[in-house]
């Protein structure tokens, strides 16, 4: 599947309000710089770093939905 610039910036957009809902920010979310602007890779997602309370509330909120 090829991604175009925009598809890149909606994807990041859209995990970011999922992670919103439940109340989780990824203070590093962007889009990839480098990938963004090469035409040759598809763009990738930077999910950056986050402390551990954040990587734990991810961790629950993952288990949680895999329950249903």
């Amino acid at each position: 599947m090829t991604t175009t610039p925009n598809d890149t910036i909606l994807c990041v957009e859209e995990l970011h309000a999922a992670l919103a809902l439940h109340d989780i920010t990824l203070p590093s979310l962007a889009v990839d710089l480098p990938t963004f602007a090469s035409p040759y890779r598809p763009g990738l997602v930077a999910l950056g770093n986050c402390n551990t309370a954040t990587a734990r509330e991810l961790a629950a909120a993952l288990r949680k939905s895999a329950e249903r």
